[in-house]
């Protein structure tokens, strides 16, 4: 099965493809560039240095969010937009699930945490899972970062951009509680949302691209002011 899978969650895209379980290609990019002027030209690299065209897909996979409301709305339209137009299907993938996808064997908890601003981090708890999938214990969740602190009791591996904010915060708190993932791992990888995509599709758990919407968890600054009106 060869799926074509993007994460716009967070200011780093990425895209990569897969052939069953097998990365053959991914493009990670942190730079200044607007996901709408970076992605559909990454799609097309990708797709040539693979050799395949959009026709040769067996489906598609994308982050659902939480994270970057205008970035999910890029990504979700743009994939939903190929799906629809080649006839293949769509898995959506939780961005948290992702995450701790990256550091999924572990003998510890993994918290994933996503800078959420106004001093907020999108996280939740999990456990590794059978063939190494995540498995998730509590919801999706938007915390203050002393709530998150509440919440870890035992040896946790965090993984993500949040610690970049709240770092020296949640270091200090936690002590000897805390294992810090390696850097690189800390950005969400499209190779993560591919692989868990795949599972989705080969279960037969496809999105219905007509009502699929992003994952936000809390509602967009649009929202809270039409709520207020």
């Amino acid at each position: 099965m060869k799926i074509l899978a993007i994460d716009t969650s967070t200011r780093v895209g990425s895209i990569a493809v897969v052939e069953g379980p097998l990365l053959k290609a991914q493009q990670i990019l942190n730079i200044s560039a607007t996901h709408n002027q970076r992605l559909l030209p990454g799609i097309e690299r990708i797709l040539n240095d693979a050799g395949w065209s959009l026709e040769d897909l067996d489906g598609f996979a994308v982050s659902l969010g939480p994270g970057s409301f205008t970035g999910l709305r890029i990504g979700l339209s743009i994939v939903k937009g190929l799906a629809w137009a080649t006839g293949k299907p769509l898995a959506g993938v939780p961005t948290l699930d992702a995450l701790a996808a990256n550091v999924s064997f572990v003998p510890y908890k993994i918290c994933p945490i996503l800078d959420a601003r106004k001093g907020e981090i999108y996280t939740a708890l999990y456990r590794q899972g059978d063939e190494g999938i995540p498995q998730r214990l509590t919801s999706y969740m938007v915390l203050k970062p002393e709530e998150l602190v509440a919440l870890i009791s035992e040896t946790t591996l965090l993984v993500g951009d949040g610690f970049l904010s709240y770092g020296d915060y949640l270091k200090r708190e936690l002590g000897n509680r805390l294992v810090l993932a390696p850097p690189h791992l800390s950005v969400i990888h499209a190779s993560s949302v591919a692989w868990l995509g795949w599972h989705k599709l080969q279960a037969g758990e496809y999105e219905d691209i007509s009502s699929c919407t992003p994952l936000y968890i809390r509602p967009s600054e649009a929202e809270l002011n039409r709520n207020s009106e």
